[in-house]
């Protein structure tokens, strides 16, 4: 059975840093796109940040600049660096990815979410 588990978060001032983690374990064949997508009170859930298998990234607008993700193919791992943290960035975090696994073709799976507070 596929899960995604995330790692780290927590609470942080402006300004500073956090590191976000996932790993994905189960049985899995390959795994695509992986990313990060945070929600808000309020507010619908929203990109923030994905990598293809190969490497390819993609930023939301607002994070480009101060936050890095990054992954590990062979380990199943997805990392989100963000730096220069803002109030606005306070949100639960949720880790996605799209995974293969036995008698299942791909679709896409979500971790149980993170939060992330930033202090003005």
């Amino acid at each position: 059975q596929v899960q995604l588990v995330e790692f780290g978060g927590g609470l942080v001032q402006t300004g500073g840093s956090l590191g976000l983690s996932c790993a994905a374990s189960g049985g899995i064949f390959n795994i695509n796109t992986m990313g990060w997508y945070r929600q808000s009170p309020g507010k619908q859930r929203e990109l923030v940040a994905t990598i293809t298998r190969s490497g390819s990234t993609k930023y939301a607008d607002s994070v480009k600049g101060r936050f890095s993700i990054s992954r590990d193919n062979a380990k199943g791992t997805v990392n989100l660096q963000m730096n220069s943290l803002k109030p606005e960035d306070t949100a639960v975090y949720y880790c996605n990815a799209n995974i293969e696994s036995p008698g299942t073709y791909f679709r896409d799976y979500w971790g149980q979410g993170t939060q992330v507070t930033v202090s003005s």
